[in-house]
């Protein structure tokens, strides 16, 4: 929900760490996933030429299945986005590594890394049970991306938006190498389903007049 990621990425603030980077790096990474629907392994990989603030659009430049894609992204991401790397500027103002997200100890952030931090800010406000490995059972990283992807398809749908027309967009944004890839999320999710289904119904109904 909503209200679960505003207490993710205020938690993911918190993390203490001696150089005060940890925290900004988690925060703001995750919240960059939650907006954007991308890959947590893209993300780790952005180097800061890749990240157009002014511009506002990221490049990706060898996702999943070596695609490369443009992702844009709000203003108040840029917002966030800029904070950031003042932050990590002035911690590291020569780091040894071209990444746009650096870890407490000057190097790039790993996909490992984030998952850990974010398995334990999810234990640590409750949204992981505490049995089931070091952090618990719970919520994953990739499920931001899973999020995202709902949320957007529920908006159309509730919207009234023709669904089937703006999917290849929504596959696009994603990197997804084929538009029916995104149509798993209408099956994953019941409501989704549920209003794929109705849709579908009045479009049979509006047919048989």
């Amino acid at each position: 929900s909503v209200d679960e990621v505003k207490r993710i990425l205020t938690s993911a603030a918190s993390l203490p760490s001696p150089r005060g980077l940890r925290g900004p790096t988690c925060s703001t990474l995750f919240g960059l996933l939650a907006v954007t629907g991308m890959r947590v392994g893209e993300v780790s990989s952005l180097d800061r030429d890749d990240v157009d603030l002014e511009g506002r659009v990221i490049a990706i430049r060898h996702g999943k299945f070596g695609k490369s894609r443009f992702v844009p992204f709000h203003r108040t991401t840029r917002d966030i986005l800029e904070s950031y790397a003042r932050k990590r500027d002035g911690v590291f103002p020569r780091p040894r590594t071209p990444a746009f997200f650096i870890s407490e100890h000057g190097r790039r952030v790993s996909p490992w890394c984030a998952q850990d931090n974010f398995a334990e800010v999810s234990r640590q406000i409750g949204l992981r049970q505490e049995t089931g490995g070091p952090f618990g059972r719970g919520p994953r990283l990739h499920d931001l991306r899973h999020r995202f992807a709902v949320t957007t398809l529920i908006h159309w749908y509730r919207s009234g938006e023709d669904v089937d027309r703006e999917m290849p967009k929504l596959a696009t944004y994603l990197g997804h190498t084929r538009v029916v890839d995104v149509y798993w999320y209408l099956q994953a999710v019941p409501e989704l389903l549920e209003l794929a289904t109705k849709r579908s119904e009045r479009a049979a109904k509006d047919g048989a007049r």
